[in-house]
């Protein structure tokens, strides 16, 4: 599979409505944990509470790299590359949420994995599709706007 293909897509109205949804959710969840001191703390204390390595650099880097990808998504640029890292941000989410077990540590959000899942879910539908309707990708479908 070349880059050509990776952003290829179709006038998806669902794709693009998934993509918008999660490159705000995306964005707004890395500014939270940058500037909002109660989820900053609660962030923190779930890397620590789940044994993660490389605590540090995950607490200061993963914020940048969500509204990183929060922006890709919402222009709609190589969004099965941005899906790809946000299913791999899922799949960590969804650890913590299964071995941490101090509620408080989930302000915003059920201390069950239901958002990482959904997320992971959604995404899962831009990989198939790709970016759909409204995005950088679908302008640049070199036959169109149709999909292989």
């Amino acid at each position: 599979m070349n880059l050509v293909d990776l952003r290829r897509t179709t006038d998806d109205r669902l794709g693009g409505t998934i993509r918008v949804v999660l490159g705000v959710l995306f964005v707004m969840t890395g500014v939270m944990k940058l500037v909002v001191p109660t989820l900053a703390e609660a962030w923190s204390g779930q890397l620590i509470a789940a044994g993660l390595p490389f605590y540090t650099l995950s607490r200061l880097s993963v914020p940048y790299v969500e509204m990183a990808a929060g922006a890709l998504l919402l222009v709609g640029v190589y969004a099965r590359v941005v899906g790809t890292v946000v299913i791999g941000i899922m799949i960590v989410a969804t650890y913590v949420h299964l071995v941490v077990d101090d509620p408080s540590l989930f302000p915003l959000q059920p201390s069950e994995p239901v958002i990482p899942i959904t997320v992971a879910i959604l995404t899962a539908y831009i990989l198939w599709r790709g970016a759909g309707a409204w995005s950088s990708d679908l302008r640049v479908s070199s036959d169109g706007g149709s999909a292989s």
